[in-house]
């Protein structure tokens, strides 16, 4: 077939707007304060460098473009072709440096390819989104409903305090764990990829700090000693009643990685696990983004063959058989969602977030509720609503940050079945936060929050840590709602210099207590209207305020959140729906000034 070579920019430029949601940017791994992104997207690959300007070419060229570009990618020779120009794009924008551009391009070239092949991404949806709306209308992420059933919504009772001396569940919470299996201590903390404290990690020429033993305050992730010394300390602390584990287990070294290290990683993690907490403590898993490669990349179910997920959810159904049921093991294996019964009245539902996700391409090809995931959900809870059970829902990506239509049918099924749903357990940003959500009618009153732990790893700049939740307990007409939390960390200023021998690390570092929710607070309880109040108390009490962003940060913070910082996480805390983060202009009278973006996680 005739080679395209005057092509390899075009689709340079399209590939590389999927790196950069790969690449970590800035050092970030959390909810970007950030301005336009949109805009900044389309300015970036605009540069002098490629000569090359969308907006400088007419609607018909640029659909032109894409017909004859949909031709060429029947060859695999315009395929290698096209692969080089990304790689050489890459390095030219600065996204990383050459060898980590050359090898996440040739990881991502295939599967985005083919999931650009298969997508409802057509000429003027093409244009519509690089050239401007007057080329078409970019609807590849088009709204959509979820049904749900005509039986009338129940009475919503006041929620009540648990009378003193009732039962509680000990709940663990283990989330974002990222453990890298190429941590050195001694080598270059800050470097210029996009992961540091690593064998192959090049010093800065701007700073020269390096790894610690147990952990290192920079953009890296931890060393496996540091996983199991939190492992052998939850066991010693315990007992548990459960544990929930919100995903993320490799490193993010997302260039490199390959289906043999992730699976090896997978089972690494799960059996050190099971190794510590034993076996009568049962741990309910969600699927992170990370866990696939190239991350981020989970086909809905009618991806069949090598392109599938199945060789990742097979070998999580295989290493996670000693929690689960088989019927859970089923959904599992099939979308990577299950469902479990915990105790008689107690009903878990772990969610596979990524089919919300923004950054996961294979939606392009259909992103209305991939694995008919919602509608799955929505049967579970109905059924759960006519036999009086209570339902917490686990998963990793808070659904604050998802892609619009999937947020917004999940905060309508919370608002339906908010009598039902008393617990949401997420995790991604690694920071300690909660979203809320609020009645559909006034959007005044809460309804439920999200409760977002904070990381085990430090990447970035932050201490290793773990959450503990307390639950209304096993009894009759228990609510089941979260009545507590505490967060632990391990201070790594203390853990890696030991004390009167600041150069040796400590051997037995101590995870410490750093915040109890209600203490913290001032809080009789958890309950969503709780949070409300707590957020109104944060406009009038800075001091308060600050002490949030303290512990957000796990205890490792070295500047206070004043003005346009405090503002936008004000919306972030009370955006359950991904559509309020772009429409809060207001804030109680106060001028937002910048916008809370995607995370990069």
């Amino acid at each position: 077939m005739t080679q395209l070579p005057s092509l390899q920019p075009f689709f340079g430029l399209l590939l590389t707007c999927a790196l950069l949601f790969v690449l970590p940017q800035s050092g970030s791994c959390h909810p970007a304060l950030i301005s336009g992104q949109p805009d900044l997207v389309i300015e970036r690959l605009s540069l002098p460098r490629f000569k090359f300007n969308w907006t400088n070419i007419s609607c018909r060229v640029c659909q032109g473009l894409f017909i004859i570009l949909d031709v060429a990618l029947l060859s695999d020779a315009n395929e290698e072709r096209v692969a080089r120009a990304v790689g050489e794009a890459c390095i030219r924008l600065h996204l990383a440096d050459e060898q980590v551009c050359h090898e996440i391009t040739e990881l991502f070239r295939s599967d985005f390819i083919r999931a650009l092949e298969q997508s409802l991404l057509w000429p003027k949806e093409a244009c519509a989104l690089l050239v401007g709306p007057s080329c078409g209308k970019f609807d590849i992420y088009a709204p959509w409903n979820i049904t749900l059933p005509k039986t009338p919504k129940p009475p919503v009772k006041p929620l009540a305090t648990p009378t003193p001396g009732s039962p509680q569940s000990r709940v663990l919470f283990l989330t974002d764990i990222h453990w890298d299996k190429e941590y050195l201590n001694g080598t270059a903390a800050d470097c210029k990829e996009p992961l540091c404290c690593r064998n192959d990690s090049n010093a800065s020429l701007w700073r020269r700090r390096e790894a610690g033993y147990w952990g290192t305050y920079s953009k890296c992730d931890l060393p496996l000693r540091t996983v199991e010394n939190l492992l052998e300390n939850v066991a010693r602390t315990g007992p548990w009643d459960w544990v929930y584990w919100t995903g993320d287990i490799p490193a993010h070294n997302v260039w490199s990685q390959t289906r043999k290290q992730q699976l090896s990683e997978l089972r690494v993690i799960t059996r050190l696990i099971q190794k510590h907490l034993g076996r009568n403590v049962t741990v309910y898993p969600a699927i992170g983004n990370h866990e696939s490669t190239p991350v981020n990349s989970f086909p809905p179910p009618f991806v069949h063959g090598n392109r599938s997920s199945a060789w990742l959810y097979d070998a999580m159904a295989d290493e996670w058989a000693p929690w689960l049921p088989q019927h859970a093991l089923k959904t599992l294996r099939y979308g990577g969602f299950y469902t479990v019964e915990i105790q008689p009245g107690l009903r878990v539902v772990s969610l596979n977030m990524n089919f919300c996700a923004r950054e996961n391409f294979w939606l392009m090809v259909n992103a209305t509720d991939p694995a008919n995931q919602l509608l799955w959900l929505v049967h579970v809870l109905q059924t759960s609503e006519d036999k009086g059970e209570k339902v917490h829902i686990i998963g990793h990506i808070p659904p604050g940050l998802c892609l619009g239509s999937w947020s917004w049918n999940y905060y309508h099924i919370l608002n339906r079945y908010e009598s039902t749903i008393t617990g949401q357990f997420f995790g991604h940003t690694h920071f300690d936060e909660f979203q809320m959500f609020y009645d559909g009618e006034t959007m005044t009153r809460p309804v439920g929050v999200a409760f977002i732990a904070p990381s085990v790893t430090t990447y970035i700049n932050l201490n290793p840590s773990y959450r503990v939740y307390y639950v209304d307990g096993n009894y009759p007409n228990s609510s089941r709602l979260v009545l507590d939390h505490e967060t632990y960390i391990l201070n790594l200023t203390e853990a890696n210099h030991k004390a009167g021998e600041p150069g040796r690390p400590e051997q037995n570092p101590k995870w410490t207590l750093l915040y109890r929710a209600t203490k913290a607070y001032g809080l009789a309880s958890l309950f969503p209207s709780d949070w409300e109040g707590l957020i109104r108390t944060f406009i009038t009490e800075d001091r308060l305020f600050q002490k949030f962003w303290y512990f957000r940060h796990k205890g490792h913070v070295s500047a206070p959140c004043k003005d346009t910082c405090k503002t936008t996480i004000l919306c972030f805390l009370r955006s359950g729906r991904s559509d309020f983060l772009k429409q809060c202009d207001l804030l109680n009278g106060v001028n937002r000034g910048s916008k809370v973006r995607k995370t990069l996680c």
